[in-house]
Order: C-alpha cells, then sequence, then structure tokens
C-alpha cells in the first residue's frame, strides 16, 4: 500500500514537473531593425489565436544570438530576430551549448538608411566618403600609410560635399545593422585599397582581414545610440547637422521627421532594395530554436503565420511597416524551409 502511494506521488510529482516545463508563451529577443516586424507578428498571433501574445525583446542581433545560443532550458528564447545572417562563431556556440536543431527564416529585405533631418537639404554620397567620415583610421593623402582619421567636416572629403560637421549617430556593436554597414561600406570599400592590401598580406599568417577595415571613429564623431533606433530618429530632428544610421523599415515610419540620403545616387525606396539597385541592403531573417517545439506548442504557429502571405507576401501586413519583401520563388523557398523544421548547418550558412 505504501509502495503505491509513494509511486503515485512521483508519478504525480512526474506530471506536474512537466506541466511546468512547458509554457505557452513564445519568448523572442534579438535585432531592433527586425523587431517591429516580429511586434506585428507578435500582436496578430494573440489576437487570432488561442495563445498569448509572445514576449518580443529588442536585444540587437549579437545579443540576441548570445541568449538564444545559451542553452536549450525553457528559461532561453525560442526564436531570436537577426539583421544578418547567423555568424559561423554563434553557430559554434549554439552547438557547445546544446542547441544543436535550429531553423532559419528568411523574411525579407531591408535597407540601412543614411537619414537625416527633413528640415535640412539632402546631399549624395558615394560608399567611399562615407567610409572615409566614419572609419578610425583612413589612408594618407599619398595612399601609402593609415593615419588617424582627420575628417571634422564633409566638405574636407571632397570639396563637392556640404561645409558641414560630421556626426553620426549610430547603433552600438552588438547590432546587426551596425555588422551590416561595417560590411557593406566599410568592408567594401578599404579592402580594396592597397594601403590595406599591403597590412592584410604581412598579417597574412593570421589568416584574418586587417581590424581598421571596420573600425569606427572613438573621436566623438560617431555617437553609438543604442539598440532603439528611434532615438536616432528623435536625434536627428535635434541636431539638423547630423546623419543617422538605420533600417529603412524607421525611415519609412519617420518620413514626415526625418529623410533618406541618396547613396550613389541611389534614394532608398521599396524598388531599389528589392532590385539590389540601392547600396546598401541586407536580407533578414528569424532563428527558431527546434528543441522548444514540444514544450511551447504556440511556436509552430507563430513561425508559419510569421512565414505566411498575409504577412510577408508582397502586399502583406508587414509590407506596411517597411518589409521589404522577397520575389515569389525565394519567398516560397523560405516558407519550405521553416514548415519542414530544416536545419542550420555551417555548410548552409556559407551560401
Amino acid at each position: 500500500m505504501t509502495f503505491k502511494k509513494t509511486s503515485m506521488a512521483l508519478i504525480a510529482s512526474a506530471l506536474l514537473a512537466t506541466t511546468l516545463s512547458a509554457r505557452d508563451q513564445i519568448k523572442i529577443v534579438g535585432s531592433s531593425t527586425v523587431y517591429p516586424f516580429s511586434s506585428s507578428v507578435a500582436e496578430e498571433f494573440g489576437a487570432t489565436t488561442k495563445f498569448p501574445t509572445p514576449v518580443v525583446e529588442s536585444t540587437g542581433t549579437g545579443g540576441g544570438m548570445k541568449l538564444f545560443c545559451a542553452g536549450v532550458d525553457l528559461n532561453t528564447p525560442d526564436i531570436t530576430n537577426a539583421s544578418r545572417r547567423m555568424k559561423d562563431k554563434e553557430f559554434k556556440m549554439c552547438e557547445e551549448n546544446g542547441v544543436t536543431d535550429i531553423t532559419e527564416a528568411l523574411i525579407g529585405f531591408d535597407g540601412i538608411a543614411i537619414a537625416q533631418s527633413a528640415k535640412v537639404k539632402g546631399f549624395n554620397v558615394t560608399k567611399e566618403q562615407l567610409a572615409l567620415a566614419v572609419a578610425q583610421e583612413v589612408p594618407s593623402k599619398d595612399g601609402k600609410t593609415l593615419i588617424a582619421n582627420p575628417y571634422k567636416k564633409w566638405s574636407d572629403i571632397d570639396a563637392s560635399l556640404p561645409n558641414r560637421e560630421i556626426i553620426v549617430y549610430g547603433p552600438p556593436k552588438s547590432s546587426g545593422t551596425r555588422d551590416s554597414f561595417e560590411e557593406l561600406v566599410l568592408q567594401h570599400v578599404f579592402e580594396k585599397m592597397p594601403v590595406y592590401t599591403d597590412l592584410y598580406k604581412a598579417d597574412e599568417k593570421a589568416n584574418k582581414k586587417y581590424k581598421a577595415y571596420s573600425v569606427l571613429r572613438t573621436d566623438g564623431v560617431y555617437v553609438e545610440s543604442g539598440e532603439n533606433d528611434n532615438l536616432i530618429v528623435q536625434k536627428l530632428t535635434k541636431n539638423e547637422a547630423a546623419i543617422g544610421i538605420f533600417g529603412y523599415s524607421f525611415l519609412e515610419e519617420n518620413k514626415d521627421k526625418v529623410v533618406g540620403l541618396s547613396i550613389e545616387n541611389t534614394m532608398p525606396t521599396v524598388e531599389t532594395i528589392s532590385s539590389g539597385k540601392y547600396p546598401i541592403a541586407r536580407s533578414m531573417y528569424f532563428y527558431i530554436k527546434n528543441q522548444h517545439a514540444k514544450d511551447v506548442p504556440a511556436l509552430k504557429d507563430y513561425t508559419n503565420l510569421f512565414m505566411s502571405e498575409k504577412m510577408i507576401g508582397s502586399d502583406g501586413i508587414l509590407t506596411e511597416l517597411g518589409l521589404v519583401s522577397l520575389t515569389d520563388d525565394v519567398r516560397a523557398a523560405a516558407r519550405t524551409k521553416v514548415m519542414n523544421n530544416e536545419k542550420v548547418t555551417l555548410e548552409s550558412l556559407k551560401h
């Protein structure tokens, strides 16, 4: 009798533990750029299903990856949003912590807008001029050495540019927007310059790019402004000399306050970003921890809603927030990956 009671008690405890280990509310972290899209899907999900509205936090892409990859415990996030692809080192960090079943969801495009107050006359800037404005080190006039960035005004870089102070409000190191900006602007420009390639060859044994490719100024010209892109918009309205760096969706949301600069004679628009004509565009993603699917029953329904035509289609809800939709075939392929829980591999991240 005692044995039977003990057995029943153990079974009851196990059932209670199972109940406590499961949860209905999805936990989402990651990119500030993807945040408005993810939040919109979360609100729609809460309003149209039996599940509670998911909790979405804006932690930056890098910060989100750290939280997501910390383990498979249900205290860790189910999803992390990203304004770039997962890095090799992040994939390895996930693996080391037991997060071994991840699906990548490609949702659409976003451009990185270089914006200013709508009250000020705009100007056109090349990627090289932009890189020279924000890099910590730049080539000397003869192009043979690197020197601390001497440029104080845009006209110092090129006489055709405005006689205006260089002040740039931008994202911090944890941001995927900053990662993309460094890669698409600084690295793209500097890795073609002889002074940098010579330094790379000198450091070839280390098999890595010379760090100055993507080191931003720390002399007060580039001002880290947190993960909240709305804060950058606010700062631009107060400082009309400044420019800001953030995702196109925030430009679209605040077009009464700020305007984009022309980059290499191309303005950021849905058409120029989706066609690839706009020079600073990138893809956006979220990553799913499939190992949580069993204990977080809402997860599959949420990801299916996010990838639906209703949300990311060419006329989907998210396009009204600034999402630039994928082509029909690419969108269909991305949706299939999510529906089939296709596992990310190191190899797949390279393609």
